[in-house]
Order: structure tokens, then sequence, then C-alpha cells
């Protein structure tokens, strides 16, 4: 927590591009444990990372990086919740490492469920993967969602752009997984990416790319 707000700090001072947010910053504090999830637009985004991860927060990783050394040392150290796809036959048995180190440590994880960067022009985001959905479904915890203006205006790597700005972004009304099961995942996706979208929009950007929260 503490190393990633000076990280944040650092490089807000040699980039002069800053991620504010702008609401809801409480709840990411408030849900613990909880699956957080975010827009992703380019490697740009360790950024917001630095700046909203609250304490007792890491992220998700591949349990074949536990043994890497070096890497897979430093992630178990700063709590990382590893996950085991590779020898699981279902989705539930992948997340059952990480559903209990979650509840145990009261450790929450932050998860961009489109996977990839998008690079978007404008307001959008791709398809959802489930995983995140699973894993909150699976340990019954909240998902936080977690929305970033649309910065393409300050950032276009294919475009060789980049711009000093302020980033604002939203942290949603926490949703509820009590109850559901692996049925309902689908459906869950589904209403978070909408409501992200939704937020996403009304965020907007100037004509000059500096993102500004209305």
């Amino acid at each position: 927590h503490l190393t990633a707000r000076a990280f944040h700090h650092t490089m807000a001072l040699t980039t002069r591009v800053t991620f504010t947010i702008v609401s809801g910053e409480h709840r990411l504090r408030d849900a613990r444990p909880c699956v957080i999830v975010g827009n992703h637009q380019s490697e740009l985004d360790v950024l917001l990372l630095a700046r909203i991860f609250p304490p007792w927060c890491s992220v998700t990783a591949k349990s074949s990086l536990r043994h890497t050394p070096f890497l897979g040392w430093f992630m178990a150290l700063s709590g990382t919740v590893f996950i085991d796809r590779a020898n699981a036959t279902s989705a539930r048995q992948a997340f059952a490492g990480a559903v209990e180190e979650m509840l145990t440590h009261r450790q929450s994880v932050f998860i961009f469920p489109e996977g990839t960067r998008s690079y978007a022009q404008g307001p959008e985001m791709g398809a959802f993967k489930k995983g995140a959905f699973h894993l909150a479904v699976q340990a019954q915890v909240d998902l936080v969602p977690v929305v970033a203006a649309n910065y393409w205006g300050l950032l276009a790597p294919k475009e060789g752009r980049f711009r000093a700005g302020r980033i604002p972004v939203r942290v949603l009304e926490p949703v509820s997984t009590k109850g559901l099961g692996a049925g309902d995942v689908e459906g869950l996706a589904a209403r978070v990416r909408e409501s992200m979208l939704v937020a996403l929009e009304e965020l907007g950007e100037t004509e000059m790319g500096r993102a500004v929260g209305k």
C-alpha cells in the first residue's frame, strides 16, 4: 500500500500524469475482503493501481509463478493471490486456494476483467472474462468496480502521444455476491460491465484529452 503510493507520487512528478479518485474511495477499504475490477486501457494503468491500492490488496497470478526465482518470491511476500488454473478441472477448483487465502487473511484482490489492454479511443471496454466474477461468487465477497476515464488523448503509444494530465477515477457501489452461484456469473459480469460503461461515459474527456470528472 505505502510502496504503491510512493510509486504513484514519484511517477506523477516525472510524467505529470495523475490518477485522482473523485468519488467512492472509502469503498476500497470498507468492502475488505473484496474483488476489485477495473477497466484496462494501457501500460499507464500501473499508475492507476499505484493510486488506488488499499491496504491488504494484491493482484492474482498463475500458481506456476510462485516458485519462479526472485519474481515468485517477491509475489509471495507481497501477498499475491495465486490461482492454479493449470491443474484445475473447473473454475471452482481453480479458485479454491485463492478463496481460502482471501478469507483467511481478509485479502482483497484487483483484476482487470478485460484481460488485456484495450487502447480504446473513447469510452469503450472489451468483453469481460469471467474469472474475477467466479472468484467473487465462490468467496461470497463483494465486487467493487473501479472506472478510470478514457485517457487516449493523453497516452496513445501507436500515435506517439504522451501528454501531462489528470485522469479522474470513480469507485462504484460494491456489488454483493451473497447467495449467488456459478450459474449467476454470466449475468453478474454483464451487470457490472454495464455499470462501468455508464460511469466511463459520464466521466468523459475534454478536446485536449485532459479527462475531467462530472
